[in-house]
């Protein structure tokens, strides 16, 4: 930093900052950076979200309070390939442009289509590059079936991640489950490999906190999608148990686009609409609802991509004091979980186990010292200012 010039770092985000999770796990992190490094984001965002006036009012307010540049483009979904192609080329575009004019000398590229853009700009400009994973992104379309396992399609974005690999200067990876995957893969056994690094998934600590809730139901949460990656059912499975044992207990699902898919696939295991909460909530509010939770539940379909996966909500649970029902093969979720008295992972989904983790689980929300417990975990593993240091480092370590 010569002469008080502060490093320029092109940040590329597939996903949109007028997303929630564009908020929480691009602009908490950025804002905390800014300071230190001039921020240039370019974003990708839903021209549904564009529509809306206040929303991009306030989020633009914010991220340019924070001193960052934002450079939003729109996303285009469909047709996929094609839509895709034409979102790489903007996007190359408009990078190289801000490289250029602005001397960038490190790209962070959050997840794949980012990186491929990122890895174009630093041969052209000589960049840096920071691959930000996010997940092992080809193998999930392959889990999910969008992709056929070992079709065309699947092997050449195999090859591409590999070209991105060791293209890059530094790769982030959300758990220590995906980092040994990582340097086990062959692509690495003859060529050198790029520094790995650790981070999972953060909150914001400050705003997701235990409150007293005294005086209220059992509420079991839940803060999500409930698509095919993910195992709704067996959540409802394992409230029907609860409901056993709490009668008067409620189920609270948190969810944006997908509230007729909750209560259609609730009515189907026979739960009353009356003990089920079905709502959405901003960014901002999140922390509220999963406040007023007792329990919650992150449960994925454990496949061979879920090792990558960190999920967020896990962050945000444990940060309020929630103890949480996960299961077996999901990242480091089930080794947090049970090793640090947070939580309950069930490692098959039958009959006796979900009624065991059930017994197990309301055994912990008895227990006085869960919450203090869940909440030293989250500050331990998930605390949003300890990742953005450790992205401080990174940046630092690429643009000296």
């Amino acid at each position: 930093m010569a002469g008080g010039l502060r490093p320029a770092v092109l940040y590329i985000s597939y996903d949109g900052m007028l997303e929630p999770l564009g908020q929480s796990q691009v602009v908490s992190y950025l804002e905390r950076l800014s300071g230190e490094f001039e921020v240039h984001l370019v974003s990708f965002e839903k021209p549904a979200d564009r529509e809306q006036a206040d929303k991009v009012a306030a989020i633009a307010a914010r991220i340019e309070k924070a001193g960052i540049k934002w450079h939003p483009l729109t996303y285009h979904k469909t047709p996929t390939i094609p839509a895709t192609l034409f979102d790489i080329v903007q996007g190359t575009l408009l990078s190289v442009w801000l490289s250029l004019r602005h001397r960038i000398s490190l790209i962070h590229a959050r997840s794949y289509v980012p990186a491929l853009i990122g890895w174009i700009v630093k041969l052209l400009t000589g960049a840096r590059l920071l691959f930000d994973m996010r997940g092992f992104w080809a193998d999930e379309r392959a889990d999910s079936g969008v992709w056929p396992a070992q079709g065309k399609v699947y092997r050449t974005a195999k090859r591409i991640e590999n070209t991105l690999l060791l293209g890059s200067d530094h790769i982030v990876t959300l758990t220590h489950a995906s980092n040994r995957e990582l340097t086990s893969l062959p692509v690495f056994k003859e060529k050198s490999v790029p520094p790995i690094s650790v981070i999972p998934t953060c909150a914001d600590l400050d705003r997701f906190q235990p409150a007293l809730s005294a005086g209220q139901p059992f509420i079991m949460g839940y803060v999500g999608s409930v698509g095919p990656r993910y195992l709704f059912d067996e959540v409802l499975r394992c409230f029907a148990l609860l409901r056993q044992q709490h009668s008067e207990a409620r189920l609270l699902v948190i969810n944006q686009k997908e509230q007729d898919l909750v209560r259609q696939a609730a009515a189907r295991v026979g739960i009353p609409s009356a003990s089920i909460e079905v709502r959405s909530a901003d960014h901002n509010q999140i922390h509220r609802q999963v406040q007023r939770m007792t329990a919650a539940a992150a449960f994925y379909r454990p496949v061979y991509s879920t090792i990558a996966c960190a999920p967020t909500k896990l962050a945000e649970y444990l940060g309020c004091g929630i103890p949480c029902l996960g299961n077996t093969g999901v990242g480091d979720m089930a080794d947090i979980l049970e090793r640090e008295g947070c939580g309950v992972a069930i490692t098959e989904f039958t009959a006796q186990e979900r009624s065991r983790a059930i017994d197990r689980l309301l055994d912990l929300t008895r227990d006085q010292t869960t919450a203090l417990r869940c909440r030293e975990t989250a500050l331990r593993h998930f605390s949003v200012v300890d990742g953005a240091e450790q992205y401080r480092a990174i940046y630092r370590s690429l643009t000296q």
